[in-house]
């Protein structure tokens, strides 16, 4: 399997972060959804922001799944919110993927985690712990062999030569 090149490391670290916090969104507003469809086919009711019931209050739905309620619908809201940030994860999810050069199994995986729900926290720990590790060992051992190709010269003593931009006295 083909490796990221060193040159984008940067925009690894970049999109690692991008995912880290539209994971934990998506998670949030995953778990949201899961509450407010347990609220609407399990006690039939929905979420309301103002309208006739007050600042927050819950409506009845009636037989046919629709809303009784007036007002700014947040059950809807809920729903709609979570297909964007679905979107914006999925995207993510594509960065890391596609810079990491990972299997399409793995990009799979990555976005179940805005299906299932707690997934994406879980993904979201294992998928940094992961790409941070790879990157520090990659670099440590990029820099070890970059020593091994340009050696410092010693002087006689042990030490290191003094540097030549430092003049004459």
């Amino acid at each position: 399997m083909p490796q990221p090149k060193l040159a984008t490391f940067p925009a690894i670290r970049g999109a690692l972060k991008f995912y880290q916090i539209a994971s934990v969104i998506t998670g949030v507003m995953l778990l949201s959804l899961c509450a407010e469809m347990i609220v609407k086919y399990g006690f039939h009711y929905e979420l309301f922001l103002g309208g006739s019931g007050g600042f927050l209050w819950f409506a009845p739905v009636d037989a046919f799944g629709e809303s009784t309620g007036d007002g700014v619908n947040l059950s809807l809201g809920i729903l709609i919110a979570h297909g964007w940030f679905y979107v914006v994860y999925l995207f993510a999810c594509f960065r890391v993927w596609s810079l990491m050069r990972w299997g399409f199994v793995r990009f799979v995986t990555l976005a179940l985690g805005g299906i299932v729900p707690l997934l994406s926290f879980f993904m979201e720990a294992r998928v940094g712990r992961e790409v941070k590790a790879y990157l520090a060992e990659r670099e440590a051992s990029e820099a070890a062999a970059a020593a091994l190709a340009h050696p410092v010269p010693e002087s006689v003593d042990g030490a290191a030569p003094a540097s030549t931009t430092e003049g004459t006295r």
